[in-house]
């Protein structure tokens, strides 16, 4: 987007997560950035990415919509000063996802995904993304996070 280091580079570098880790050397590597006040990225998926009938598979799709939301609550997370609690990577955790598939989405084209939080607490946050191709909505997923607490 802005050619800067994205949120995830930012934040939260050392990340394994297999769609917004940039330290797993496998994963989808996203990038998002905050613009015009939503997070924004771009990503294109891979051939392996194909759900079988020549579209993104679902569970890609799935990943995108959460991790791409992850980057959107955690820039708040941020904002705010909720820092992880000890000895955890993460403010905030996923705690459930409604994904609702509009349409197939296109395997061999760039994507544009878009995140903006509906609702912000310390105890959680509800955010919103979308995945677009030839500017229509494909897949929105509704994420609700809650704040990471290490049980002992």
């Amino acid at each position: 987007m802005d050619g800067g280091p994205s949120i995830q580079e930012t934040y939260y570098p050392d990340l394994t997560c297999f769609g917004c880790g940039h330290a797993n050397e496998r994963g989808l590597h996203l990038q998002s950035y905050e613009v015009d006040g939503a997070v924004r990225a771009t990503f294109t998926p891979w051939p392996e990415h194909d759900n079988g009938g020549g579209y993104l598979n679902g569970g890609i799709i799935s990943t995108l919509l959460d991790c791409h939301g992850a980057a959107a609550v955690l820039l708040e997370a941020h904002r705010q000063g909720w820092k992880p609690a000890a000895g955890s990577g993460l403010a905030f955790v996923t705690a459930g996802l409604d994904v609702r598939f509009r349409r197939p989405t296109p395997l061999r084209e760039p994507l544009g995904l878009t995140a903006e939080l509906q609702s912000v607490a310390e105890s959680e946050m509800t955010v919103v993304a979308h995945v677009v191709a030839n500017g229509k909505t494909c897949a929105t997923g509704t994420a609700l996070w809650k704040r990471w607490r290490p049980r002992s």
